[in-house]
């Protein structure tokens, strides 16, 4: 009796990128196909093209201040403009003027930025991510949409606004019992006198973090979503607790996850400006002698200087050149993220090496 055999059907291959070039050079690919190509490599070039074109335009307009400041401009703390009706003669060096008083120095401002931005990263990981986890792991699915709701409004709240609930509302109410219980501890830096509750770092950093955890959250939630549910079900099985599971499957499989997605939260903390000019009290003057002392960040004395900088020779260029320092800090930080995630990946997994 003979037998008729079926092959099971299957979509077809798609065509990988070497097959699609050469395809393309023996011109059997169709005038829709070249189209669609060309503008998908156009597309595929425009970030790498405007991140160049923007840190051209960046170091030419920060050139007279780079070579008027040197490596001093990395070195002095101090940051001032120029005094416009002083009688002093101006300042020259290398060739360039400028008014007298002036001293260009970027020490504060990067302390500033990296500090709060640690710390805000600190305070913000671990809420956010047991955040999502509780999401997902322990709440009903509809409790858990309507709160991931919320937290996806609360990523679009305008920092202005953060700011503003940070110096009227947020410092006053958490000076009242959190900021003498860390003063009380006696460890240095952490401790000393509360001059204004509404600004500072220990304030500006926890408004900082109040902002990006819905950045860590929103991400590490949806990597939590991708973990199969076939690992879950085996530590069950093998009689791990719930807790051990997340510990032992869940955390291990998009632990690289996590930590592009703490990155990615330092880099909006790093750059943030409004919020952060409102609370910090902007100090070019010296460095913050404790958590509770005034400070300045690079963007925040970008947006509190730039109107006098306008009227001033060098000024804006001096400007230029602090934003170009936040740049590469930016681009450095995103570098070493990457090495650090691509060292914790693992091959065959689409997030961390798994269990």
């Amino acid at each position: 009796m003979a037998t008729i055999s079926a092959e099971p059907t299957s979509e077809p291959r798609r065509p990988r990128p070497a097959v699609t070039a050469r395809l393309m050079r023996r011109g059997e690919l169709t005038v829709t196909d070249r189209v669609v190509q060309s503008l998908l490599a156009v597309a595929a070039l425009l970030p790498a093209a405007a991140l160049v074109f923007l840190a051209y335009e960046m170091i030419k307009e920060a050139y007279p201040a780079i070579v008027f400041n040197g490596w001093t401009f990395f070195t002095h703390k101090t940051f001032a403009l120029g005094q416009a009706y002083s009688t002093a003669p101006p300042v020259v060096r290398h060739g360039y003027k400028a008014l007298p008083g002036t001293s260009f120095g970027v020490l504060l401002m990067v302390f500033g930025t990296v500090v709060s931005s640690l710390l805000a990263l600190i305070v913000a990981l671990p809420i956010a991510v047991g955040g999502a986890i509780l999401l997902v792991e322990r709440m009903p699915a509809r409790l858990s949409n309507i709160l991931g709701v919320f937290l996806e409004l609360l990523a679009g709240i305008p920092s202005v606004v953060f700011g503003l609930w940070g110096y009227l509302t947020f410092g006053p109410w958490i000076s009242g019992w959190l900021y003498p219980a860390i003063a009380s501890l006696g460890i240095p830096w952490f401790k000393g006198p509360i001059a204004n509750p509404s600004q500072g770092v220990a304030t500006a950093s926890l408004v900082l973090a109040a902002m990006i955890i819905p950045i860590i959250a929103s991400t590490t939630r949806e990597l939590i979503r991708s973990v199969p549910e076939l690992s879950k079900e085996g530590a069950t099985a093998l009689g791990l607790t719930p807790s051990e599971s997340v510990r032992l499957v869940t955390l291990p499989f998009i632990r690289t996850g996590i930590v592009a997605a703490a990155i990615l939260g330092w880099a909006r903390a790093l750059g943030e400006t409004i919020a952060v000019l409102i609370i910090s009290g902007v100090n070019l003057s010296g460095f913050p002698h404790t958590i509770f002392s005034t400070f300045t960040t690079m963007a925040a004395s970008i947006a509190d200087l730039l109107d006098t900088a306008l009227t001033q020779p060098l000024g804006v260029n001096a400007l230029a050149e602090v934003g170009l320092t936040l740049l590469a800090i930016t681009l450095v930080t995103n570098f070493v993220g990457r090495i650090i995630t691509s060292r914790l990946a693992g091959p065959g997994l689409p997030v961390g090496r798994g269990i």
